[in-house]
């Protein structure tokens, strides 16, 4: 069953949310690739910061910290999580869009076109890259290509610049005197794990810190959560322990971690999966 940007549109417009968080979401379906390649995400995945969201949205980062929730419980399902390090921007994901359940009236028939197939946000690799005819990337045009998807991949805070020097380097080392273009986002794709990697420069862009202790309990316990049918979840459990208890739980999640309540509910249910009380 394929999907479009149509059809998560309705889903959106059919949801009970709020007008602010139907806004948001309509944002953050306009950033979704429906292809491989473009801006270097998987397709049905956006990537923003949380700081952008805010300004787009005109609010708060608590107020938007809300919205998120409230879509993340919603029949949305709105997944959101973070591969690249504190500072890298987070990747979203509508939950409800992989439901192949969904009545044929909600599927987009063979001619609805999808709006994301030409938004500017967009970028797709094509032709070919000649190694070594341009040393300065930015007299060559892959410079934009470079800085608009490596915003979704471990190269994130990596100067475009040094990401160019050592694609070409990779290729001369090779041999290759041209190479298709998607090589180039398969190169950033793979950068931790590209040989001869060395120190990565980095832009001005704040270096990535480690994790606390604390934090790497956070985020050990959300990845161990369900990431779907939150809601559900969060009902048997419930039922299991009671109300009272569950609420406790979240509570001291919340002092014990020093996370919002939003991570502490996640954090609760990992917990309760690693502990056999509900299954993923």
């Amino acid at each position: 069953m394929t999907l479009t940007t149509g059809a998560i549109l309705r889903r959106i417009t059919e949801a009970d949310l709020s007008a602010a968080s139907h806004k948001l979401a309509t944002i953050i379906l306009d950033g979704i690739a429906w292809k491989d390649g473009y801006n270097g995400l998987e397709r049905g995945t956006a990537a923003f910061t949380l700081a952008h969201l805010a300004e787009k949205m005109g609010m708060s980062r608590q107020h938007l910290t809300a919205l998120l929730a409230e879509l993340a419980t919603s029949t949305l399902e709105l997944v959101r999580w973070k591969p690249n390090g504190k500072f890298a921007p987070w990747l979203f994901r509508f939950g409800a869009a992989e439901d192949d359940t969904m009545p044929p009236d909600v599927v987009s028939a063979t001619g609805d076109t999808s709006l994301s197939r030409e938004s500017k946000n967009k970028t797709v690799f094509a032709g070919r890259i000649e190694i070594d005819v341009q040393s300065n990337v930015f007299h060559t045009p892959w410079a934009d290509l470079i800085r608009a998807t490596k915003v979704s991949l471990a190269c994130w805070n990596v100067d475009t610049q040094a990401i160019w020097d050592r694609f070409v380097a990779f290729n001369k080392a090779r041999g290759n005197t041209a190479v298709p273009a998607g090589f180039l986002l398969g190169f950033m794709r793979k950068w931790r794990t590209s040989s001869g990697a060395g120190a990565m420069p980095i832009s001005d862009a704040k270096p990535q810190r480690v994790l606390g202790l604390a934090e790497q309990e956070l985020h050990r316990l959300i990845a161990a959560a369900p990431s779907k049918n939150r809601e559900f979840h969060a009902s048997d459990l419930c039922r299991l322990i009671g109300q009272a208890a569950y609420d406790g739980r979240v509570l001291d999640m919340v002092r014990q971690l020093g996370c919002p309540r939003f991570a502490a509910v996640l954090a609760v249910h990992g917990r309760a999966v690693m502990k056999g009380e509900i299954s993923r």
